[in-house]
């Protein structure tokens, strides 16, 4: 939120304790994003490609196709430039 701009190599992943179905939204993002939806074995379950900013005072929702525990944003355009589709599956390396 608030970020008018994302360098190409970055992203916001949200990790959540438990898997449903998650629904995101725009407001106060001044980018457009890619949001991608993983299942707890980070299965992707859907995309939700090129969402624009909110700058009205009702944004719409981005919900997921299917329970997911992980949601990764990353610059618009970044889904069809990895060419990605629901059943690929998200690699994470996190430092402890």
């Amino acid at each position: 939120m608030f970020r008018d701009s994302m360098p190409e190599d970055h992203g916001m992943l949200f990790i959540f304790p438990g898997e449903t179905r998650r629904s995101f939204w725009m407001k106060n993002t001044r980018i457009a994003l890619d949001i991608f939806y993983f299942d707890s074995s980070l299965t992707l379950v859907s995309v939700a490609e090129n969402t624009p900013p909110c700058r009205t005072p009702e944004c719409p929702t981005y919900p997921s196709d299917g329970p997911a525990k992980y949601v990764l944003e990353l610059n618009a355009g970044k889904a069809v430039e990895l060419a990605v589709k629901r059943g690929d599956v998200l690699e994470l390396y996190l430092d402890r």
